[in-house]
């Protein structure tokens, strides 16, 4: 299909480029940005007056629920939900059941996705069997198989000496071991640790939790030469960890989540089961040091860490709720609001969402992936088409995804999805939404 995007503000932050010119594409690749070729004969032509066109967002945490747990989410709905948020590729946890331990069940789940024609899907492969903490996974016939990097999900390894023989078999081959910095026995609570806790009578999870885990990863890195990318940051001493991190070099990456970014203990009220999360929600301090990190750059991405959860296992006392949120659909809008008030540029803000979780997955791979998270002559035309005149509400009947709870519900988020074009293809097109 040879697409023509007319008078939309092209913004494509890793070439710094922010223009309003016309894009086109053809045969899956961008084929002219500002200067059409000659003869260019569109089959579809997209009228992008007053909206942004942007690189497909990258998002580095959501759960499919596919295999196991499909009366949570299925491939077919949380798929939709990405391109409706304007995500055109994603990463996806192991954790799943039966766990992606296995290349079959890596490869079905790739297969099963492709087929669907939305976003594309890297899955992480579980770091130890089962998720289980003691056997290591054949990384490599996992890599084989479509693997991006090895995880352990939610489930901290007990073992020390596991981790430094995972870390250094993943730097033998030049894999990423992509970690959420959890300390086993003080990451047992359900609420962060703090007076909130204290008076609600919810057990805590300590900064210690976070803190140790991270002095433990990042001795490890300078004794394997390992590389890691950290999952989902909380505390604001987990970002001076990371900060100091870089500062010497250590092949370190991380993300936060939209609900960290926004979010603090406060806002579980009285016993809001919507704001089960993990990790859990941190006093404001802890808040504004996540925000301050993703934007200097000590945090590389903003991810959606969607998570779809039923009515049944939501709907119970905080303490015995399922944790999780949906998010992909408003990992874009979430973003932005973050970005009004920071009083941050649209370059910075669509960054975190297109070229440097790009970045991140490059690493992840070896090589940049088709360059993605870019608009670039002859890269891969994965494009979002937004509004940033129309906001929406958050409400259930709004989500695609078949997980309906989210803490937003109820917010007003700035920008609208009116189009998401994947590899030249429309999955996602919005322009008659009200």
């Amino acid at each position: 299909m040879k697409i023509l995007i007319r008078n939309g503000r092209v913004i494509d932050p890793a070439s710094n480029f922010d223009e309003i010119c016309d894009l086109a594409l053809a045969a899956g690749r961008v084929v002219g940005i500002k200067h059409i070729p000659p003869g260019f004969s569109a089959s579809k032509v997209i009228d992008a007056t007053g909206c942004l066109v942007v690189p497909g967002l990258v998002d580095l945490a959501a759960r499919l629920r596919e295999p196991g747990h499909e009366h949570e989410g299925m491939l077919e709905s949380e798929m939709a939900a990405a391109v409706a948020g304007g995500v055109t590729s994603l990463v996806c946890q192991p954790d799943t059941d039966p766990v992606l331990d296995e290349p079959g069940l890596v490869e079905m789940l790739k297969f099963r996705s492709e087929k669907l024609h939305q976003a594309r899907v890297f899955p992480l492969g579980a770091l130890t069997r089962k998720l289980e903490g003691e056997i290591l996974t054949e990384m490599m016939e996992l890599t084989e198989a479509g693997c991006v990097g090895f995880s352990q999900a939610e489930v901290p390894l007990a073992s020390t000496q596991v981790l430094q023989r995972a870390l250094q078999y993943a730097s033998t081959y030049g894999y990423t071991v992509w970690l959420r910095p959890q300390e086993l026995h003080l990451g047992r609570g359900v609420a962060a640790s703090g007076a909130l806790a204290t008076r609600l009578g919810l057990s805590g999870v300590p900064v210690a939790a976070e803190t140790i885990a991270l002095h433990t990863i990042f001795e490890l890195l300078e004794a394997t030469g390992g590389r890691v990318h950290v999952c989902r940051l909380s505390s604001a001493a987990g970002v001076e960890l990371v900060r100091r991190a870089k500062d010497r070099g250590l092949p370190v990456t991380c993300d936060v989540s939209i609900n960290s970014l926004h979010l603090t203990d406060t806002d579980i009220g009285y016993f809001d089961s919507r704001m089960r999360l993990n990790p859990p929600l941190r006093q404001q301090r802890d808040r504004d040091a996540l925000r301050e990190g993703l934007a200097d750059g000590t945090i590389d991405a903003l991810v959606s860490d969607h998570t779809p959860v039923s009515e049944d296992a939501k709907t119970l006392p905080f303490a015995e709720a399922e944790p999780g949120a949906t998010g992909l659909e408003l990992l874009l809008g979430l973003a932005l609001k973050w970005g009004q008030e920071s009083g941050l540029g649209l370059p910075r803000v669509l960054a975190v969402l297109t070229s440097e979780p790009a970045r991140v997955l490059g690493a992840s791979l070896g090589t940049l992936q088709a360059s993605a998270g870019q608009l670039v002559q002859g890269g891969i035309a994965d494009v979002c088409v937004l509004d940033p005149r129309s906001e929406w509400t958050v409400t259930a009947d709004a989500l695609r995804s078949q997980g309906k709870h989210t803490p937003f519900s109820g917010y007003e988020l700035p920008a609208r999805v009116r189009c998401t074009i994947v590899a030249g293809q429309i999955a996602f097109e919005g322009w008659d939404r009200a």
